[in-house]
């Protein structure tokens, strides 16, 4: 019965290959299959792993937010007949990231699903934020809308506090800034915010801090991987 295998990625293109455990470089090896979120992050990853099959001796399918789940079948049939890959743009597949389908329907005809250890950027986030890790929630990204985001941000401080549930959440780059503007704008002055950025760069910024705080003093997060948390 062919296997399916969960392979974390990079978070940073500062992550060398010592960044994947021995573990993960054995477990992968053999494999020439592969379904991919990012085609080009997907072969500076497998450089990394160094497979016993040449690049371009690879196959590679593409999956990812345009997928349909018309096009499974294409897929269902590489997962039926060979050991297989899955690989995010970064980090953990299938955790903020279409690989999910997939697994879902591995599970369905019975076929091995083997999740292997790496980085996430989002619990590397909570870990690092002092913030509650028994009760949390990833809400990926906000509403664009801003007054459905300025809801959304209410009901998430309002659960963070009642229920001391932390909070986690992400914006595209490019608007990291407007972001944080309207967190400072709808939410408490007391309410406590993380800004995890560049999560294992040389430049990785982490701090966690008043919403007041944060107004005094805002660090610029334009084009930056950013993790938000907040909480008590």
């Amino acid at each position: 019965m062919p296997t399916l295998y969960l392979i974390p990625n990079i978070l940073s293109d500062s992550n060398d290959g010592d960044f994947f455990s021995l573990h993960v470089k054995k477990q992968v090896h053999h494999l020439r299959h592969f379904i991919v979120e990012n085609e080009k992050a997907a072969r500076a990853l497998i450089k990394k792993l160094e497979l016993a099959t040449p690049q371009p001796e690879l196959v590679i399918h593409l999956w990812n937010e345009h997928s349909r789940k018309e096009d499974l079948p294409e897929v269902a049939e590489l997962l039926q007949q060979h050991d297989t890959g899955i690989i995010s743009e970064a980090g953990l597949p299938c955790v903020a990231d279409p690989g999910a389908d997939i697994v879902k329907w591995a599970h369905s005809k019975g076929i091995p699903v083997v999740p292997l250890p790496g980085a996430s950027s989002i619990f590397m986030a909570l870990m690092a934020s002092g913030m509650s890790g028994q009760s949390f929630v990833f809400h990926g990204y906000l509403p664009i809308d801003k007054p459905m985001r300025s809801k959304k941000l209410k009901e998430m401080e309002m659960q963070a506090s009642r229920l001391n549930q932390t909070q986690l959440f992400m914006e595209a780059p490019y608007r990291n800034n407007q972001l944080l503007e309207d967190v400072i704008k709808n939410c408490l002055p007391e309410t406590r915010l993380c800004i995890a950025m560049n999560i294992t760069a040389p430049d990785e910024f982490i701090k966690t801090q008043t919403l007041k705080q944060w107004a005094a003093q805002k660090p610029d997060l334009h084009k930056k991987p950013v993790i938000f948390v907040m909480g008590k």
